[in-house]
């Protein structure tokens, strides 16, 4: 007998180019209280903010150092500024943040800045009992 799973709507199955370039774009007016994005931008990002690690795999892989951190800037700021965008242990802060640290690129002042941009109290490592089943 098959599994049945479930479907989530809202459930990202692939970072497109057209996520990348909005995400760019939201980097570039992160003063912005909407960071520059438009309500239906907004809505084609949503569902980036719970996707799972893997879903961010390919584009964190392949992405400049520089852009990753301008990504944890913006992934932070989303969630505090942007109405449904709250992410907890689920943020993808979290993985691009790990890929950072094991480059070695890991800037000595983002954790300072993220804390003082988020109350997301999962924020930059994870949730505890991820930490532990993922060694770290």
């Amino acid at each position: 007998m098959d599994d049945v799973g479930t479907w989530d709507p809202t459930a990202a199955a692939a970072i497109s180019d057209r996520h990348v370039e909005l995400i760019a774009k939201a980097c570039r007016n992160l003063d912005a209280a909407d960071l520059g994005l438009t309500l239906g931008e907004r809505g084609e990002l949503l569902p980036l903010m719970t996707a799972a690690a893997e879903v961010w795999a390919e584009r964190v892989d392949s992405a400049s150092s520089d852009d990753l951190v301008a990504w944890i800037r913006f992934l932070t700021l989303a969630e505090t500024r942007l109405p449904g965008f709250e992410a907890g242990a689920r943020s993808p802060v979290i993985p691009i943040a790990r890929v950072l640290r094991a480059r070695g690129d890991y800037p000595e002042d983002l954790n300072a800045w993220i804390r003082a941009n988020s109350d997301n109290r999962f924020l930059p490592y994870g949730s505890l009992a991820d930490r532990l089943k993922s060694g770290l």
